[in-house]
């Protein structure tokens, strides 16, 4: 799949919820590889900050992300909404410290998006592929986040509260396609019994009633309600029994839990990557959602890059035969046996090295392994194979190796072993040069990497 982003900007308007200011934002297109970004335009030299985990500096009541002394807060929801409408590249700018609450769901910027239409560009996606469990617990609040493999995104939802109106509730998302039908038009909610905390803390000046779901779960007189809603500077809103106090009715039964599940969504769009894996949620919070995006990210920095999936019932990109029409190699020292990628910056290669391979017969006889230099040959035919995709009629080309850098030989290649190469472009073509990245994998290891120089020449 190919990375997206918007086909037109839109802007929206709306009162802040902690600061009671109207603001305005704008979301606009972006190039590829280019995230998420946030630029303040109310201020002087028009900063961005970059919309990852690492730079949350605040998780009370919501998400803040800053870079140095600026922050923007309030992020959530326009991120679940670029997150859930599969949007790769986005620059968003704001005239505030805050993102407009507007309803206090995603639902106008789920319409937002869907108006101003999407673009697929040239570049691929670059999926965080789960491949073993992970999980972050708070013991003290009950909270947990396990994220399981799975083929696609998907999303469990728990939540529970002492609360005679709201205890236990359960949502989920099987599919990001069904995100702006199930999830953006959830609501964001708050007890009345947090209101005066929350006043006094200088928090919710644009809060009111037209922005979230107000849960009154303990009886309090008619006089404290209304000095409640003279401290938010709302209207008084008389009130008979528990139960929710809104002037429109719940979108879901389980509007709450759809909106802890929308805030998940929010805040593992700043891990920066698409996932495949499925997220089971007890109790969230902003929190523990960045505790869990903060850990996904650095295990994506530490593999600095996964092992691609290899399934042998998919018919592959390129067999033997067509590589065969492309690289002048025979055997013995043809060492790619298949294509099972291949896009515009990358390619993914099959070699099976079985014990029948010739060199094996020397190297060594009572404990055979693959030659280092026959590996770097084979990453660096795969490598061929990319650089020729880049050109028309690539049989008319050949590709030769100027130099090759960093070689790390990690483990040994024997006998038996299926190995999975995965080279990509390094920096863009220039004069027929290419300079690109290799890695060798068995199994979810790598077994070599090496960096290369080619360069593409017409056949004579």
């Amino acid at each position: 799949m190919k990375q997206r982003t918007l086909q037109n900007s839109f802007s929206l308007k709306g009162k802040g919820l902690h600061t009671g200011m109207d603001i305005t934002i704008t979301f606009l297109p972006a190039p590829e590889n280019h995230g998420y970004k946030i630029q303040r335009i109310d201020l002087e030299d028009h900063p961005i900050i970059d919309a990852v985990a690492e730079n949350v500096i605040e998780t009370q009541r919501g998400t803040v992300v800053a870079k140095k002394e600026i922050a923007v807060s309030t992020i959530e929801h326009a991120m679940a909404a670029l997150f859930g409408f599969e949007i790769d590249n986005c620059l968003i700018q704001v005239n505030a410290p805050e993102f407009p609450i507007l309803d206090g769901s995603a639902r106008y910027y789920a319409e937002a998006i869907t108006k101003a239409g999407i673009i697929e560009q040239e570049a691929e996606r670059e999926y965080f592929i789960i491949k073993n469990k992970i999980e972050v617990k708070d013991d003290a609040t009950g909270s947990s986040l396990l994220v399981l493999p799975d083929e696609d995104f998907s999303i469990n939802t728990l939540i529970s509260f002492d609360s005679p109106v709201l205890n236990n509730q359960f949502a989920s998302l099987d599919n990001l396609q069904n995100f702006a039908s199930e999830i953006a038009n959830s609501r964001t909610f708050v007890f009345v019994r947090e209101i005066e905390p929350l006043v006094k803390n200088n928090l919710i000046k644009g809060g009111d009633l037209d922005n979230a779901i107000v849960i009154y779960d303990q009886k309090t007189s008619q006089e404290e309600l209304d000095r409640l809603a003279d401290l938010m500077g709302v209207p008084h809103k008389h009130v008979d029994e528990l139960g929710y106090i809104n002037n429109n009715p719940l979108v879901f039964d389980n509007e709450p839990a759809r909106h802890k599940l929308l805030d998940i969504l929010g805040d593992i769009a700043l891990v920066g990557k698409p996932i495949k894996g499925r997220i089971i949620a007890t109790r969230p919070g902003h929190k523990i959602n960045n505790q869990l995006a903060r850990m996904l990210r650095k295990e994506i920095k530490r593999q600095d890059i996964q092992a691609p999936i290899y399934n042998p019932n998919v018919a592959p990109i390129m067999d033997v035969n067509r590589i065969k029409q492309l690289l002048p190699h025979r055997y013995p020292m043809l060492l790619v046996d298949k294509i099972i990628e291949l896009g515009k910056n990358h390619i993914v290669g099959v070699k099976n090295f079985t014990s029948n391979e010739p060199f094996f017969q020397g190297h060594f006889p009572s404990e055979p392994v693959t030659p280092g230099v026959l590996l770097i040959e084979a990453m660096a035919q795969t490598g061929g194979l990319l650089v020729l995709n880049s050109v028309e009629d690539p049989e008319k080309y050949s590709t030769y190796f100027l130099k090759i850098d960093n070689v790390k030989f990690r483990q040994k290649v024997v006998p038996g072993d299926t190995v999975i190469f995965h080279l990509s472009f390094m920096t863009e073509l220039r004069r027929g040069c290419a300079y690109m990245k290799g890695y060798a994998f068995v199994g979810e290891k790598i077994t070599t990497e090496c960096e290369f120089m080619a360069q593409i020449i017409k056949n004579k």
